[in-house]
Order: C-alpha cells, then sequence, then structure tokens
C-alpha cells in the first residue's frame, strides 16, 4: 500500500499521484484474486479452507481498497487546498504586513527632518485591563514606555513618534518591541509582539509556500497577523 505525503498543488502531480495509486490498486486486487484462487484449487480436500478464513481474506482487500481509496480523496482536496493557498498567497504580493517579531527601525526623513520608525502592532490572545508596549534600544535599556487602555483580544497595530519618554528624540537605528498585559485581577495575558514587512513574492520551498519579504526574511503565510 502507497502512501502520498508532501504534495504540492500541482494538477499534473496530483493526475499522476491518483494514476498510479489506481494502477496500484488494480495490481493489489489481481494479486490476491490469483493467490486466493491458488489457495482454494491446492487446498487439502480434507482440510479445506475455513469459510471464516476466506471471509477474513475478503475483508482485508476490502479494507486496503477503503484506505486507498481514501488516500485519493485526501490527495485530491490537498491538492485542492494547496491551489486555494497559492492564489490567497498571491493576491497578497506587494502588501504590508504585521507578523510576530519584535524588531523595528527609526529613521529621519531626509525632507522634513521627521523621525519615523517602521510600523508595528501588538497581539493580546484575550481581554486586558492593563497593556505597556516598550522601546528598547540596541543596549536593552528601555528608551519609551507607551501605556494603553483596557483593551479586547485582538490586533492592535502602533506607531512610534521617535522620542523618548521624556519627550527626547533618540538616535536612529535598530530597537526592539516588548508587550507586557495583564487583566483585572492583575494577571499576566498572553501578548505578542509584532512587525511589520512587505511582501515582495511567493515561493515554494522544501517547507511548503513561503512569502519573500522585502527585507529578506521569508515566513509562512499562517504567521501573517494583519493586511495593512
Amino acid at each position: 500500500m502507497t502512501t502520498v505525503n508532501d504534495v504540492y498543488g500541482s494538477n499534473a502531480a496530483s493526475a499522476l499521484a491518483n494514476a498510479q495509486t489506481s494502477n496500484l490498486m488494480g495490481d493489489t486486487q489481481d494479486r490476491f484474486l490469483t493467490l486466493l484462487v491458488t489457495q482454494l484449487q491446492n487446498q487439502d480436500p480434507l482440510n479445506p479452507m475455513d469459510n471464516a478464513e476466506v471471509t477474513s481474506q475478503i475483508a482485508q482487500l476490502s479494507m486496503v481498497n477503503g484506505i486507498q481509496g481514501l488516500n485519493n480523496t485526501l490527495l485530491a482536496l490537498s491538492g485542492q487546498m494547496d491551489m486555494s493557498q497559492s492564489l490567497q498567497a498571491a493576491g497578497l504580493i506587494g502588501k504590508d504586513i504585521l507578523y510576530p517579531g519584535e524588531k523595528i527601525s527609526l529613521g529621519t526623513d531626509p525632507d522634513t527632518g521627521a523621525k519615523a520608525a517602521t510600523p508595528f502592532g501588538i497581539d493580546l490572545m484575550s481581554g486586558a485591563a492593563k497593556t505597556k508596549v516598550s522601546i528598547l534600544d540596541s543596549s536593552g535599556k528601555v528608551v519609551r514606555d507607551i501605556e494603553l487602555d483596557a483593551k479586547d483580544a485582538g490586533i492592535y497595530p502602533m506607531t512610534w513618534d521617535g522620542l523618548d519618554s521624556a519627550g527626547a528624540p533618540v538616535p536612529d537605528g535598530a530597537y526592539t518591541v516588548q508587550v507586557a498585559a495583564s487583566d483585572a485581577d492583575g494577571q499576566p495575558v498572553s501578548a505578542e509582539a509584532l512587525t511589520s514587512g512587505h511582501i515582495n513574492s511567493i515561493a515554494y520551498t522544501s517547507e511548503g509556500l513561503k512569502l519573500n519579504l522585502a527585507l529578506g526574511q521569508k515566513i509562512s503565510l499562517l504567521d501573517i497577523r494583519q493586511v495593512m
């Protein structure tokens, strides 16, 4: 019995796999029937095969055929899902997204001189009474704390003006976002920092469908938390 794994959504591959499985099923049935007839022809007349034994062998063949049929069905569904996923991913090319990550960068607009940080966000797994978002510099020092009001579970995009907690501008460069949230009883709430990226292209890899981001990162379609 052959089980098909790691199938990508190619119609040609699915058709070939279906044909191979179909041929295997036919070969299995032919071999079984040949073996059964041979057993019946050569059985000991004084000790014939028990009806229960014959029934058991036929039931085993039916089970094998059923499993092979299930494999065919799963293979067809897998192909349809892969095709749907590919079309969905292709529609994301050129989009900006939020995905799990803590890194952001701060720069200065050469025309206006205004500070601008890459967009980021937070993902609250459940409602939070208090949420604190901290911006840390490359040395791990907190330069800015942002306190949020009570929030329901969900994704919340955020921006940073490049100022520290005292209102003074901080140097351009790489920074890190950390988030801590708690409920009304002071118990921690699961929360995750999100960073932004721009989708340049999609690709199939040995690990499945991947989204290629502008800065070279490769993420899964399932990593997307919000399309902006």
